[in-house]
């Protein structure tokens, strides 16, 4: 098969370009793609730059035009990669577990209000928001071990109480089948790290699902392996989970596996599903080879590394035809 590719300015090369993180240029190539493909969006040099400009602005207003509502954040931590976590081996060994995480609603697009010393964030979710991305979080249940962890923190937030009700509703009314529990954002974050194996698909809502899936980066030792999907429009959003991280630029040594794992997940929504297990199994290989970046206490560069897998792909595709 072959890919075509066209890039376009977003984020800080948006305001660059022409003053907008999210040039119209860029979104109606996007809206015309059949996936897109994104880098991360910020850095310094725009901190100064008013809130409704500012580079992740224009990421946000990407998702929300292309209804890519659902974020799909796969963390697994293959024998390759034990060594490399912080957390002990005995804990974070065979863990697989997939966050979905709703991405166009909640305090992220919110009302945002500042008056002199006072300020104010409005977190706002409808029964259709819930419904739509816990379909997803469910539909993915079905396909992997049948379980689902719903995270909110109902005893506090009146939208987080809309939240577990909802989640329960279509749960009863749909998906009896699937084995699902509530937990509170502070308790489920604990279990993240304490029991991570526990956990099968984790649905929950912008902001906690933003806080967690950082902290889930713990597990297999870097937010830079991690990659992520955002999914729900008519076009998919593929871009790896870690930012922009301005103190590596120019200095070969970023990692570039998050990007790849992005770059496998889109093959995936693509239909080219030899193409994604082959990228998978490269990954596997270059870990297992202990070919990585700085952040994973190795002392390859990013270049070499993305070399390194490229060769590795033309290795293994051939095993899977």
């Amino acid at each position: 098969f072959g890919l075509t590719t066209r890039e376009h300015a977003v984020g800080g090369a948006g305001l660059e370009a022409g003053g907008d993180p999210l040039p119209a240029a860029t979104l109606e190539a996007a809206r015309e793609a059949d996936a897109v493909f994104l880098g991360a969006v910020g850095g310094p040099t725009w901190d100064r730059v008013e809130a409704a400009r500012r580079p992740e602005r224009g990421l946000l207003r990407l998702r929300k035009e292309l209804g890519a509502f659902a974020n799909l954040r796969p963390v697994s931590v293959p024998p390759s990669a034990v060594g490399l976590s912080p957390l002990r081996p005995e804990i974070v060994a065979g863990t697989d577990l997939l966050i979905v995480r709703e991405l166009t609603g909640g305090v992220y697009f919110g009302a945002h209000r500042r008056d002199g010393d006072s300020a104010s964030d409005v977190m706002a979710y409808s029964v259709l928001e819930v419904e739509r991305v816990a379909r997803v979080a469910f539909e993915k249940a079905r396909q992997r071990k049948g379980r689902v962890t719903s995270v909110d923190k109902a005893n506090v937030l009146a939208s987080s109480a809309l939240w577990r009700e909802t989640v329960a509703s279509l749960h009863e009314r749909e998906y009896p089948d699937l084995e699902v529990e509530h937990l509170y954002v502070d308790n489920a974050a604990m279990q993240v790290v304490r029991d991570p194996r526990a956990f099968d698909v984790l649905l929950t809502g912008n902001l906690f699902g933003d806080v967690l899936s950082d902290l889930a980066a713990t597990l297999p030792g870097s937010l830079g392996v991690l990659p992520s999907a955002s999914v729900g429009g008519a076009v998919g959003l593929y871009e790896p989970v870690h930012g922009s991280a301005p103190d590596l630029a120019g200095r070969d040594h970023a990692n570039p596996l998050g990007a790849i794992g992005s770059a496998a997940m889109m093959l995936d929504d693509l239909g080219e599903l030899e193409a994604a297990a082959a990228v998978r199994r490269a990954v596997e290989a270059v870990l297992e080879a202990g070919t990585v970046t700085p952040d994973l206490g190795g002392a390859s560069g990013t270049i070499a590394v993305g070399l390194e897998v490229a060769g590795r792909v033309s290795d293994v595709a051939p095993q899977l035809a």
